[in-house]
């Protein structure tokens, strides 16, 4: 019996009920973390392209509601100005782009733009912060955890993504309400240091686990595109696969060229690369959310609804992401009508709601 045989035999050991709209669905637990090789999801990854989409989609449906798609926003809080030297980023100090460095931004205009999102249908506000890591920013960090402490008030997930944490700031965020933590390990780690030197690849996995020690939902995905192979997309989605958890989300971001970054002149990705990672990592992360996020609006809507029909179930949407263009609510709106998706509501993630045991029954699963 093949690999990916042996994966969706795994996937299937759960159980399985008919929801009202008539998609086989799950409810009751989260998947049970199973080891995979990098081997295995070779494999996975290598199959004929729709066979891929077929196996993805069948496991998506045995662990989610194929209809319901989560609706995130994400806000720039603090732009430009960082000192790390990530190829693709345009908020790097290192290079000369359109993006110019701004301070933090006060409380207000934050829970102003969380209630717009809210309004129209968001029910994950998260917020971007560039920088390296919160040392020496007391007053700074303060006040993100009181953006924290209001937003989640609302009845919504928060999720912020700020650099490097330690197990003690991951604490305080944690108290002051923190659904997820954002932190990206971009690509392989054989091909990470051609796209970063400032920091290492252990170092990001160290705020990943000072997140998990926390008792906060790990959001950690990558970015296509940066010149990277297959077998760096393979590896990309093993070292994620073999966390002690699985991620709460994976985000799959495709880069967007931005002149002034070494990497403007990358080519843009093409839809089957952006099939066959969503689907591996579909069937590798079976209970975790896989998001589309940045570089969405390069595919057509046609596109975008073979992503679903991959595995992905959550994109950004909103007036824009930290430097990039997004899709408008509306157009959202309209593009789920036409294709019988619909939101997701706060905290019905099971792997987040596993995170969540201390909440307060009103800000679960709130509509």
């Amino acid at each position: 019996m093949s690999r990916i045989h042996t994966l969706s035999r795994i996937a299937r050991q759960r159980v399985v009920h008919t929801s009202q709209r008539g998609h086989a669905t799950t409810v009751n637990q989260a998947p049970q973390h199973q080891r995979i090789t990098r081997e295995d999801i070779h494999e996975i990854y290598h199959a004929p392209l729709l066979d891929l989409v077929f196996r993805a989609a069948s496991t998506h449906r045995q662990h989610h509601d194929p209809s319901k798609i989560q609706l995130c926003t994400l806000m720039n809080i603090k732009s430009g100005g960082c000192t790390e030297d990530c190829s693709y980023c345009s908020q790097s100090s290192r290079y000369k782009t359109e993006t110019k460095a701004s301070p933090l931004l006060s409380i207000e205009p934050v829970l102003e733009a969380a209630r717009q999102a809210k309004e129209n249908g968001s029910t994950r506000f998260c917020m971007g912060a560039a920088w390296r890591d919160l040392h020496g920013r007391k007053s700074g960090f303060e006040r993100i955890l009181k953006m924290v402490t209001e937003i989640r008030s609302m009845g919504m997930e928060v999720c912020t993504t700020l650099g490097m944490l330690s197990p003690e700031q991951a604490r305080r965020l944690k108290e002051a309400g923190l659904t997820a933590y954002n932190h990206n390990l971009d690509t392989s780690r054989e091909f990470y240091p051609s796209v970063i030197t400032t920091r290492s690849y252990d170092d990001r996995l160290s705020t990943i686990e000072a997140v998990r020690g926390a008792g906060i939902s790990v959001c950690s995905g990558g970015i296509l595109g940066l010149g990277e192979t297959d077998e760096d997309r393979i590896g990309l989605i093993w070292e994620v696969a073999n966390l002690p958890e699985h991620p709460e989300s994976f985000p799959v971001n495709a880069l967007v060229p931005i002149e002034g970054t070494p990497l403007a002149e990358n080519e843009p990705l093409k839809l089957p690369t952006m099939l066959r990672t969503i689907a591996t990592a579909r069937i590798a992360l079976p209970g975790t959310i896989i998001r589309l996020a940045a570089g969405r609006q390069t595919f057509s809507e046609a596109e975008q609804a073979m992503c679903f029909l991959a595995g992905a179930n959550a994109v950004f949407t909103g007036e824009r992401m930290l430097t990039t263009p997004c899709s408008g609510w509306d157009q959202d709106k309209s593009m789920m009508e036409r294709w019988g998706l619909e939101g997701m509501a706060s905290f019905e993630s099971k792997m987040v709601q596993a995170k969540e045991v201390h909440a307060p029954k009103d800000q679960v699963c709130e509509a």
